[in-house]
């Protein structure tokens, strides 16, 4: 989902004018104090060839904050969906990694927990604490996103389509079938592919690559000329976004024209999906249900974002994904 909203900005600038966008980022709503505020014990900051590389940090959920309605304040919330969108300093291609939400690590001053946990327990600073953490690198930029924005973005699109690789009965969309290859989706039914999990054998494992698969469609269905090319069509993405939408007050609207200026000649095929390395599925000393990560394989992924150098490591963390 963040991408899709990146790609609405980068792209979009060829099809509505800058104030139209920075009238609408503006009513986006922002997060204040998403970062650390312990300046020192986060990751160095980059330098050389690679500080120009950025990170961009998506949670989803798929609930507002509880006593505020606020997606920027989500207390008490889980994140369901947690993506790293990495740019290169060459701005030629984009790298995308999710991380299983069951992921089992050291979350700053609460000890050994899902990874999810980080939101609810210290909302949008500790859960890029605990990231940053875990990558070794920083999170220039974040974004929370209501799972709302999916079927929206989906709908303003005229639907999207998917290569579906495994059939399931959906647990969210009662008596809905998503049968095995090509099929249309709408919104309601985009939104029930990307949250199943209880259909597969390996749960969030197959999850993560179905909402993998969605963001790929969700892109391709941006980047259609018919779309780029028609200001109307790009005002409904925008408004479709918009309300599901909360990002750090540090990005700016001139920040992501900029960034889009620079990202233009990305295309689809530029674009990598992979999930961290995992090491299987396993059973805390609590009882609870987690993912394993494969700690002997990220320090290789770690360097690999500290150097901007992702490419590099890429088909071996996509064939352990």
């Amino acid at each position: 989902m963040l991408f899709s909203v990146f790609t609405v900005v980068v792209l979009g600038v060829a099809a509505v004018t800058v104030w139209n966008l920075s009238r609408s980022f503006e009513s986006v709503e922002k997060i204040s104090e998403a970062f650390p505020a312990d300046e020192v014990a986060r990751p160095p900051v980059a330098t050389g060839a690679a500080a120009s590389a950025m990170n961009f940090l998506l949670l989803g959920s798929d609930s507002r904050g509880d006593s505020t309605g606020s997606i920027a304040n989500l207390s008490g919330q889980r994140s369901d969906t947690i993506v790293i969108v990495h740019v290169p300093a060459d701005r030629k291609t984009l790298s995308v990694m999710s991380i299983p939400r069951d992921s089992w690590l050291e979350i700053p001053g609460y000890g050994e927990a899902k990874i999810n946990a980080a939101l609810s327990y210290g909302g949008v600073p500790l859960a890029v604490q605990t990231v940053e953490g875990l990558l070794g690198t920083r999170i220039d930029h974040v974004a929370v996103v209501d799972f709302a924005g999916f079927a929206a973005l989906t709908d303003a699109l005229g639907g999207v389509d998917i290569d579906n690789p495994i059939p399931f009965e959906s647990y969210h969309l009662a008596g809905r079938t998503f049968p095995q290859g090509m099929q249309h989706l709408n919104g309601t039914e985009a939104l029930a592919f990307a949250r199943e999990r209880y259909a597969f054998a390996d749960g969030d494992f197959q999850r993560v690559r179905n909402q993998q698969l969605l963001i790929s469609a969700l892109l391709s269905g941006l980047m259609h000329k018919s779309v780029l090319g028609n200001p109307t069509t790009m005002g409904a993405v925008i408004e479709a976004v918009s309300p599901n939408l909360a990002i750090d007050e540090e990005l700016s609207a001139t920040d992501l024209v900029s960034l889009g200026v620079e990202l233009r000649d990305v295309r689809e095929g530029d674009v990598s999906f992979f999930t961290i390395p995992t090491a299987g599925t396993g059973t805390s000393v609590d009882g609870q249900s987690i993912v394993n990560l494969d700690w002997a394989a990220l320090p290789a992924l770690q360097e690999a974002f500290r150097s901007d150098s992702l490419s590099g490591v890429l088909p071996a963390v996509q064939a352990a994904g």
